[in-house]
């Protein structure tokens, strides 16, 4: 029996949070890369293919680009699975780091509740499943703005350089990233420029140096990223609803409700709620650390919001700012393991919120591997392929992803107005070869996502045109992804 605990000693206690870290790890691996492959590219997937292929360096958020074309490409074709490798990598890194940052500023439990509910987060394995950049934001943005916090809080010049060289890396990742500065600098400034702290801390080296380099890194905020701004402002100026999907604008004033709803929805209304609990019980503890957090994702909220009166903004937008929700989750259920209820087994209880945390965000979960978040315009091509005649006219809402998977036939953009299908139909009747024009458009499944009301175009559709097939699975939650086919002939003479 000595001989055996020799041999096999038990594990320390200390060596726990690693191994459930490197559990959690594996859990986050099998969620992200389950059938990462086996839907067809959907939305902004294209743009990431077309330039992941021809890489620019005046590209605004060139980084994944480039680790495709120069580390995947080589290894992996560009196809479902490898434009999509590296952002599952991307997110399944996210648990451990997550875990090593937060663990220096909430300490291990807290970190470890916030990375369990991390790995079981639906958005961020949506996110990781999404042949975009928005994983690789994410991680770096759960590293950067709380490596500085630590590096300067601890006077540790390791995790300065850390947070520097995260924080380049985000910005380059997406411009997004650096909207995580401008909360605390704002709250830095309010807290400490003022005559009797500038007088006494510019007498310092260390301060007149860190007041210098602040200085450049707004400067070159300003320089990089104002023009980026006025670019995408000047591109929806000039092409309104220029983009992809066929999406209903809430009434003006309620703009940054809805954003914020669509926020919540991603997240779940759980999370959304104990955060801010989380951060006023941090409060009670650490009140520099919790400020410095609450001005990490209100800033962004609030700038988004204002821009929102301005031009449309996407709620991915938001994500450098979604890894403090989950520390602030995992302080607040760090602190019910630590409350007495009375009942036993003690962790009864706080297991219970921990489930009622989860359950909302399990549909979506479930769903994710019925059909990737996506619409199947690979099956839509699949099908229409062997339909199509000479002359015949397509219309999607999603053209890029469509003219992918047909790429010897031209797939225009569906709109609200009626004038362009009407003129496809007489073009097509004009060449009498018993062609059609085809239109292919989400069926309506969400209150905030395509409507075709707009313009009479669901009115002309069903007046001009048959349905002629719907594809898609099905899922389990609210949101429903069906592409709906239809063929519409010239009148007869």
């Amino acid at each position: 029996m000595n001989g055996d605990r020799a041999h096999n000693p038990q594990p320390r206690p200390e060596s726990t949070p690693v191994l459930l870290v490197a559990g959690l790890t594996v859990l986050a691996l099998v969620l992200r890369f389950a059938r990462l492959g086996a839907w067809g590219f959907d939305s902004d997937e294209i743009f990431m293919l077309r330039d992941s292929i021809r890489v620019r360096l005046t590209n605004p958020r060139p980084l994944l680009y480039h680790l495709n074309h120069y580390f995947v490409a080589p290894v992996l074709p560009l196809d479902e699975f490898g434009l999509r490798f590296l952002p599952a990598l991307f997110g399944a890194l996210a648990i451990p780091v997550f875990y090593c940052v937060a663990r220096r500023l909430v300490g291990s439990r807290a970190a470890l509740l916030g990375a369990f509910l991390l790995a079981l987060a639906p958005t961020h394995v949506i996110y990781s499943q999404f042949g975009r950049y928005w994983s690789l934001v994410f991680l770096l943005s759960a590293v950067y703005p709380y490596a500085l916090y630590l590096g300067i809080r601890d006077r540790h010049r390791g995790m300065i350089a850390l947070g520097v060289v995260t924080a380049i890396l985000a910005t380059l990742a997406h411009p997004a990233a650096v909207l995580l500065v401008g909360g605390p600098m704002l709250w830095m400034m309010w807290r400490y420029l003022r005559p009797q702290y500038i007088k006494a801390a510019w007498s310092h080296p260390a301060i007149r140096w860190g007041a210098i380099a602040s200085l450049v890194i707004v400067v070159a905020v300003v320089l990089r990223f104002i023009p980026i701004l006025q670019e995408w402002i000047a591109e929806h100026d000039a092409n309104p609803g220029s983009g992809q999907f066929l999406l209903r604008a809430p009434p003006k004033l309620l703009k940054p409700l809805v954003y914020l709803l669509a926020y919540t929805e991603n997240w779940t209304i759980p999370v959304m709620l104990v955060a801010p609990v989380g951060l006023y019980l941090l409060w009670e503890r650490d009140r520099t650390l919790a400020t410095f957090l609450a001005t990490l994702i209100l800033f962004p909220l609030i700038f988004l919001a204002l821009i929102l009166f301005r031009t449309p903004v996407s709620t991915y937008y938001l994500l450098p700012a979604a890894p403090v929700l989950f520390i602030a989750a995992g302080v607040f259920l760090d602190r019910m393991f630590d409350v007495d209820w009375q009942v036993r087994p003690r962790w009864l209880v706080p297991a219970v919120i921990v489930l009622l945390i989860l359950i909302p965000g399990t549909p979506t979960l479930v769903s994710q591997y019925l059909n990737g978040r996506k619409f199947d315009f690979k099956g839509v091509a699949e099908w229409l392929e062997p339909q199509l005649k000479e002359g015949d006219v397509i219309y999607s809402d999603q053209p890029v992803a469509l003219h992918h998977y047909l790429p010897e036939t031209d797939v225009e953009r569906l709109r609200y107005s009626i004038e362009p299908l009407e003129e496809a139909v007489r073009s097509v009747d004009t060449l009498g070869r018993g062609g059609a024009l085809w239109i292919v458009a989400p069926a309506p499944a969400h209150a905030f996502r395509t409507n075709l009301k707009q313009g009479g175009l669901i009115r002309w559709i069903y007046d001009n045109c048959q349905l002629s097939n719907t594809v898609g699975n099905s899922r389990v939650d609210f949101r429903q992804q069906y592409l709906q086919v239809y063929r519409c002939r010239p009148a007869p003479h």
